[in-house]
């Protein structure tokens, strides 16, 4: 679809391995990331196994499949094999390291920030029914990032989780997190970070970072497709850690059956569930597989310079932006403020430009490594032409739906 001629980024090389490139310009990646043409061919084995070996498929490898694609998470997170457990979504994943703790003593607060993505809102607010006290830490002075320095200063003696989001999902702003752990560790509070909008977009150390445990998923920047989040907890805290929400698969025997209650494995996956989702796994290895073969600092730095060239053509073009200008403060993704900007992301859509539109934070653009530097240009001489010729107004009434 679009000229290579004047981007001879090596890699571009990985460009042919998603179709969707071939036909849209796809700068979505920080919502759902483009498939791999292997995912595909993936799932067909996953449907060939299932065809002519049945219920022996599980032996075959379908059972040891979630620890191994746990383990290529884990490559991703620079952590440890075996410390990183597969969930259905995030939602699953924080359910699991919360039920490990309680509220009904004089350490049960929980210090979260105001501009963390909602959906992990809800899950620790939650929690005030069950006694834990709630501290909402304001916006940055900027009003699009959370300062780490003033969110520490909410910690204290009493603090039983601090819940921080890596990079913003609204602007992109990337937390230093660095003050947040080291006050964290000096009263004796846990850290659960949300990786979900970081993970794919660079090469994550998260043991050097020192957090107790993170959430995140696969399905934006790492290509693996919606059912593929996970949970990691830090290796010298497993053991310490008992899940009150549990299944089958964390048992250490899982196909004794035993009727004598739960006996928890002693590695990471002592945060499993019950029967994985296969489909899913099979679905989502392969994207994986492809950024950690791409190289994550080497997807950093594409990324920092598609999105440098996003900052300077919105501003040619005279928008604001909802992200830091710094590349070095900036995730994946640039947050253009436009006028009538849901109306605006669907008439991009019609003209087969895929981004997507949050409320208080505009279109959210986000190139990948497999994205030109075309492609981000014309997305943004798109975006003027479009709302210069009035052709989004048709969408200004319509329902606003997922995508």
């Amino acid at each position: 679809m679009t000229e290579l001629s004047t981007d001879k980024d090596p890699l571009l090389t990985f460009r042919e391995r998603f179709p969707i490139t071939a036909r849209s310009n796809y700068l979505i990646n920080n919502s759902l990331g483009a498939m791999p043409k292997a995912s595909r061919e993936s799932v067909q084995q996953f449907l060939d196994e299932w065809d002519t070996r049945g219920v022996r498929a599980w032996g075959d490898g379908w059972w040891i499949l979630q620890e191994q694609v746990a383990d290529q998470v884990a490559r991703a997170l620079g952590v440890s094999d075996g410390t990183v457990t597969m969930h259905q979504n995030i939602a699953v994943a924080l359910e699991m390291i919360l039920s490990c703790f309680r509220f009904d003593g004089p350490r049960n607060g929980i210090v979260y920030a105001d501009r963390n993505f909602p959906s992990d809102q809800y899950i620790y607010e939650a929690r005030a029914a069950h006694g834990a006290k709630l501290t909402r830490v304001p916006a940055a002075s900027d009003g699009i990032s959370t300062d780490g320095e003033h969110f520490a200063s909410h910690i204290d003696e009493n603090t039983l989780l601090v819940a921080i989001d890596h990079v913003m999902f609204r602007s992109s702003a990337i937390v230093d997190i660095a003050p947040i752990v080291e006050k964290a560790n000096k009263v004796g509070a846990f850290v659960i970070l949300d990786t979900f909008h970081s993970v794919g977009t660079q090469q994550l150390d998260l043991e050097k970072a020192g957090v107790h445990a993170a959430v995140g998923g696969a399905l934006k920047w790492l290509c693996g497709g919606p059912g593929n989040c996970f949970l990691y907890v830090r290796p010298d805290l497993i053991s310490s850690l008992t899940p009150a929400f549990t299944g089958w698969a964390a048992h250490k025997q899982p196909f004794l059956f035993s009727p004598d209650g739960q006996d928890y494995r002693e590695d990471g996956h002592r945060f499993a569930t019950g029967t994985p989702s296969v489909p899913a796994l099979y679905s989502g290895k392969e994207g994986i597989a492809t950024c950690l073969e791409a190289g994550l600092d080497n997807v950093r730095r594409r990324s920092q310079e598609l999105t440098t060239l996003l900052v300077d053509e919105a501003q040619r073009h005279g928008f604001a932006l909802k992200s830091p200008l710094e590349a070095d403060r900036r995730g994946g993704h640039v947050a253009i403020d436009v006028p009538e900007g849901y109306a605006v992301c669907q008439a991009l859509s019609a003209r087969e430009i895929v981004v997507d539109y949050r409320p208080d934070a505009g279109l959210r653009v986000a190139p990948h490594f497999y994205n030109t530097r075309d492609e981000v240009r014309g997305c943004v001489q798109a975006v003027r032409d479009i709302l210069d010729s009035g052709e989004h107004l048709p969408f200004l009434q319509q329902e606003r739906k997922p995508g």
